[in-house]
């Protein structure tokens, strides 16, 4: 395996090393004499052998250790790294088979296990040993080096270990390489395992044989020393592992002859108390003279262990290697905790802060787990009052760590430090910590909880403070007032399920006690200072619901926890004992509580959802049903008097529960819910009938307070339930049309009629889906569809804010559900589906226009800044509804309901609308993109032509200032539009290019003069175009440039200053004059494009955008100075574009546009006319738009 020292041969110089006693496996030292000194006697025969011996050891064992066996496979372990790494022996008996070794020859054995330290490294090299003999050699320390041979592509390493000189060789790359330490997979995962248990081991069964000889271990140490200072990352990584794992067994060995040194110590004394008077005692000499070698046992191995700490642990705690790092880390930790009298000081603790600051979490991590283990026991934590004076701020900041387990464990250890060390946590300190239960990070929160439930909660209280209930001491009733208090004075959140479930862990019994809760709110008690006060008794409520939740669905909260976790067995059934528990006493107890609270409209919000998380099917005759009856009068006796939307929905939520078929109850909570509904459409009709008739009754206070409770009530269960039978879109209606007609109807009214008539047609079009009608049915359905959308698009115009907003988001969810419904086999489905025409999407988007992006109203806001600065709660909201109305019409526009280029209007205001809309806008350029690339090109290409045109005619004399303000914001648009592309050029080929044609037309719209040399009003706008010009691809850059000559009478022109915007476009799209030649040649030697086989591509030629017809093109322009409004929504007409035959030559193919398919599908088809054979057309779909 390692070939004996030579202690005849002088030192080799570095080109001899890889021939002069390899050691190599022994299958390959059989194979042939290359190992020979005096083999070689030539350079080239040096070479030659050397290559032999390296392809013997790569095919032999090499390969062998650098895969694990494969099934089935027997592998003969020959070396010790072998042995080692398939780990079928025990490790005791495979030291003890290396210890034997080692007594009859301990050169040959130690010899062995340097080289399996360095095939641990995963080293694919030789290694050679000499033996060093003068001590006076001075070129000794200049063999210590590290060198590359240029001649043979490997890698030497010589350094000492006494009494040798090794010299490793690998090849170069080896750093690159994977190492077993560092290799993926169960494999190498047991293998590391088996080389830290081998160095444990190793100094176990060493202790009383030969550790002490002064040869084993100083060997090793150099060994590991000299391989721990490689630039190689694997030699150092498996030098420095297997160093610390022998320091730590050192370590547990000198904890234990310390052990053994004070049972001696007193089976000494006690002979010594025996022997006394007598002259000499065997017994005695012998524990004496045991003694003394206790006494100097500890010597040898303290020398030991600082030779391994300062001669790799001080070099390599900074190792660049964060592994590395952690390693010593870790193993530090492990000493002070095992060791604390020898480790456990200032001087040892200053590297572990030190690395708290460490940039790698995996580094930072080992510390915090390091001194977890030694905060964990109260006796050693009065060693730490230095390092937790100076760390613990570092440590209270690691809690915000990036790293989420480095935050978590640094709360842990904090938790540690405020139970087992004194004042080390001020209360300051604390509060700070609580709040963490409010983090969305659920480990975090959970080891927060537990530092706030035994810090706060459980606290020793005088047991004489408790108060006393039925004869018994309750301390569970002052918990949860100190755990109100705590949620009360967190004022910087107010989520109470975060909180809950951040104790759940921790207090589970203590949360699901719902007896002492509910006792809590209904006691009346004596004295006022146990009571609770109002808010402790809202508060209180969440509490309970927060429970309830949790215990019934058994996950965490939205937002925490990501996906909802598989309950296991255990947790199910706890889940459903929880579920009949909550059930069988909020039943009794829910109806008192409603009846206690019917006022705040807070609490009963709260109470009315609870029964959601009921084990229904305990509902049923018997003893409970009357507590049903309980809860359904009291259901009711709310709803009558209650008109906050918040209750009405709780209850309206609550009849449905209740009335799910599958349940005995169903029926019975039905009838309830019918007699309700009567009531309450008999208290609309009257004062209704009679102000549609008379026009009185909704005018004064008391009837519109009356109309706009009813209808709120009514709408809050028609969300819920089908009141089609009540006919209330017929009632709405016309309430709805004469508000429109007359204008006399209060706000409060309007509202709650739009939302009331909205569920009214999506119960009708829900029924008509389940069971379809006759034709008249659906005939009269489509009308009401219609006439509601006529209705809300009326109401744009209404003089309250808050109406036309409401209106404006119903009628764009109901043009979404309108526009796509599914046709039935009989098509009687299809008669129901309406896409808005152009009136009502003109009508859309003005709405957006006056109120999104209006300036006026961003002025109006500017002046008033100061007077709301402390409204700025009210701003938010206002911020919000706007996104909302955005998202909604962006909605429409993504799902084809209304046409794409009615997004150019908002494209327009990207930038200046970033920080508030930024993203509802790129979300809208996304999905439009992904619907249709071609049409979502040309509404990019719209928004700057009209932004263009709006610069222009705000010049004098209509010339464009290419330095305004104005015209550089239009420009880095452009070049924001650009980017939206990304990197890949070919999966945005046919896009790009659709925007150079779009905006070449455009920019020479109106050429005028002598052969059209007349300078182009639009010319300018080829500088905006440029920026597009980077995300084409080198053959379409000439393509494009050769459309760009068709345009230009007089290619000289482009370097005239009046026409510098054409240079500076020519200059984006060709970077020498020898492409512009080549473009240009290229003119008139294209060759005649075909019709393509399948209606979805097309060759994108010069030629055929040459064709185009400038008249179409003039009057499809023309129409965008009229910015304000809806682009042209009328159906794009067919561009037939003719070629001469033999002028063309084919160009890259590109994806042809396509029509906007008004379906639930977004795809396109382009129609391929059969024309004759000597006039060539090739069909561009929207290349025009008629006027």
């Amino acid at each position: 395996m390692i070939a004996e020292p030579n202690s005849v041969v002088s030192l080799p110089n570095h080109k001899e090393n890889g021939i002069h006693e390899e050691i190599v496996p022994e299958p390959t030292a059989q194979n042939g004499n290359c190992l020979r000194n005096g083999s070689v006697k030539t350079f080239k025969g040096k070479r030659k052998v050397r290559e032999q011996c390296e392809n013997r050891r790569r095919n032999s064992s090499s390969s062998r250790r650098s895969n694990p066996p494969q099934n089935g496979d027997v592998v003969e372990a020959v070396t010790l790294f072998e042995v080692v790494s398939m780990g079928k022996r025990a490790m005791q008996s495979v030291v003890d088979d290396w210890v034997e070794a080692y007594n009859k020859d301990r050169d040959v054995a130690l010899l062995d296990l340097i080289n399996f330290f360095i095939q641990c490294s995963g080293c694919q090299g030789m290694v050679t040993a000499e033996m060093f003999q003068n001590s006076q050699n001075c070129d000794v320390m200049q063999k210590m080096t590290e060198t590359f041979d240029e001649e043979t592509g490997l890698q030497y390493k010589k350094f000492m270990a006494y009494p040798w000189i090794l010299t490793v060789t690998w090849p170069v790359d080896m750093d690159n390489e994977d190492y077993p330490l560092i290799k993926p997979g169960s494999y190498w995962k047991k293998f590391r395992a088996n080389f830290c248990e081998f160095n444990a081991v190793l100094i176990q069964q060493c202790q009383c044989s030969v550790l002490s000889d002064s040869y084993l271990m100083d060997t090793i140490i150099s060994v590991l020393t000299g391989l721990a200072d490689s630039t190689v990352r694997a030699f150092r990584h498996t030098s420095t592992l297997a160093a610390m794992k022998l320091l730590t067994a050192l370590v547990n060995l000198n904890l234990s002859l310390d052990a053994s040194k004070r049972n001696l110590e007193r089976l000494y004394e006690v002979e010594k108390n025996r022997t006394t008077g007598k002259r000499t005692n065997t017994r005695l000499d012998q524990l004496e003279k045991k003694r003394k070698e206790y006494e100097q046992k500890p010597l040898e191995i303290e020398n030991m262990t600082n030779a391994i700490f300062k001669g790799i642990f001080l070099q390599r705690y900074r190792d660049v290697i964060p592994e590395i790092r952690a390693i010593c880390i870790e193993e530090m930790g492990s000493w002070m905790k095992i060791y604390p009298n020898a480790f456990l000081n200032d001087s040892y603790l200053k590297y572990i802060g030190w690395m708290l600051y460490d940039k790698q979490p995996e580094v930072r991590l080992k510390c915090l787990q390091g001194l977890q283990g030694i905060y964990d026991q109260k006796e050693l934590v009065s060693k730490m009052d230095l390092f937790t004076s100076r760390f613990k701020d570092r440590i209270m900041s690691m809690t915000l760590d990036k790293d989420h387990e480095v935050a978590v464990q640094a709360m842990k250890l904090l938790m540690l430090m405020s139970q087992n060390c004194e004042d080390s946590l001020s209360s300051e300190d604390c509060e700070t910590l609580y709040q963490f239960v409010y983090t969305t990070h659920r480990p975090l929160a959970i080891a927060a909880g537990e530092l706030l439930y035994k810090r706060l909660i459980v606290q020793e209280i005088d047991m004489e403070a408790f108060s006393k209930r039925n004869g018994k001491l309750e301390p569970i009733a002052s918990q949860l007032k100190t755990l109100i208090i705590f949620f009360l004075e967190s004022e910087l959140h107010s989520h109470v399920t975060y909180l809950v479930d951040s104790l759940w862990d921790w207090s589970v019994s203590l949360l699901k006690d719902w007896e002492c809760m509910t006792s809590l709110l209904l006691e009346n008690a004596d004295n006022q200072k146990e009571a609770l006060s109002d808010a402790q008794e809202s508060a209180l409520i969440e509490i309970i619901l927060a429970t309830v939740r949790e215990a019934a669905e058994g996950h965490p909260p939205v937002g925490r926890g990501g996906t909802k976790k598989i309950l296991s067995t255990k947790e199910k059934k706890i889940q459903v004992e929880d579920s009949i528990k909550i059930t069988e006493h909020f039943i009794v107890v829910l109806p008192q509580l409603l009846a206690k609270y019917s006022e705040d409209v807070e609490k009963l919000t709260s109470l009315l959802q609870i029964p959601q998380y009921f084990y229904l099917d305990l509902y049923g005759p018997g003893p409970l049903e009357k507590h049903l009856d309980a809860l359904l009068r009291e259901v009711k006796v709310i709803v009558m008097d209650h008109s906050d939307m918040d209750v009405l929905e709780a209850c309206s939520r609550l009849y449905y529960i209740l009335c799910n078929e599958e349940l005995p109850i169903s029926n019975k909570v039905a009838l309830a819910r019918t007699e309700l509904v009567d009531e309450l459409v008999a208290k609309l009709n009257q004062p209704l009938g009679s102000f549609l008739s008379e026009g009185e009754g909704l005018h004064t206070e008391e009837g519109i307070h009356c109309g706009y409770s009813t209808l709120r009530r009514i709408t809050a269960f028609h969300n819920a339930h089908d009141l089609s039978k009540w006919n209330l879109y017929g009632k709405m209606s016309e309430l709805l049309v004469f508000e429109v007609e007359h204008s006399r109807l209060s706000v409060q009214i309007i509202l709650p009629a739009l939302q009331c008539a909205y569920f009214a047609l999506l119960w009708q079009l829900t029924s008509v889906a389940k069971k379809p009608p006759s034709k008249e049915k659906l005939f009269v359905l489509k009308t009401h569809l219609r006439h509601y959308c006529h209705i809300c698009s009326c109401y744009f115009s209404h003089s309250n804010r808050e109406v036309r907003e409401k209106a404006f988001l119903v009628l764009c969810d109901f043009l979404m559900i309108v526009s796509h419904q599914a046709t039935s086999d009989d098509g009687t489905l299809g008669v129901l589906e309406y896409f808005p025409g152009e009136t009502l999407q003109s009508k859309l988007l003005l709405f957006i226009q006056d109120h999104i992006f209006t300036e006026e109203e961003d002025k109006a806001k500017d002046l008033a800044e100061e007077e709301e600065r402390k409204k700025d709660g009210q701003k938010l909201d206002i911020l919000q509804m706007k996104r909302c109305l955005l998202a909604a019409y962006c909605k429409l526009i993504i799902h084809n309901v209304i046409e794409m280029t009615a997004a150019a209007e908002i494209y327009k205001h990207y930038m200046k609308a970033y920080n508030d809309f930024g993203d509802i806008i790129k979300e809208t350029l996304s999905r439009t993109r992904h619907n249709d690339k071609i049409q979502s090109a040309k509404t990019l290409i719209l928004s700057l032509q009209q932004l263009f045109q709006k610069h222009v005619g705000s010049q004098d004399g209509g010339s464009t200032d290419t330095s305004s303000a104005s015209f550089n914001n239009i420009k880095e648009l452009a070049r924001r539009f650009s980017l939206t592309f990304g990197w890949d050029q070919v999966k945005t080929r046919e896009s790009v290019a659709m925007i150079h044609k779009e905006g070449i037309e455009f920019a020479f719209q109106g050429a005028a003069g002598v052969e059209g040399k007349g300078l182009p009003p639009n010319l300018n706008f080829l500088i905006i175009l440029s920026e597009f010009s980077n995300k084409l691809l080198k053959p379409d850059k000439r393509l494009v440039y050769s459309y760009l000559l068709r345009y230009v009478p007089d290619p000289s022109l482009s370097r005239a200053d009046s026409w510098h915007s054409l240079g500076w476009y020519r200059t984006s799209l060709l970077a020498s004059e020898e492409e512009e030649g080549s473009a240009a040649s290229s003119f008139n030697e294209w060759r005649p494009v075909s019709v393509p086989k399948t209606p979805f591509k097309r060759k994108f030629s010069e030629e055929s955008l040459q064709k185009s017809d400038h008249t179409k093109t003039t009057n499809r322009t023309s129409d965008i100075h009229y910015s304000g409004h809806l682009p042209s929504l009328a159906p794009k007409s067919r561009k037939r574009l003719k070629s001469h035959n033999g002028c063309f030559q084919e160009c890259p193919p590109l994806l042809a546009p396509a029509y906007l398919k008004r379906k639930n599908s977004c795809q396109a088809v382009i129609k391929v006319e059969a024309i004759p054979s000597e006039d060539i057309d090739v069909d561009v779909v929207g290349a025009d738009q008629d006027t």
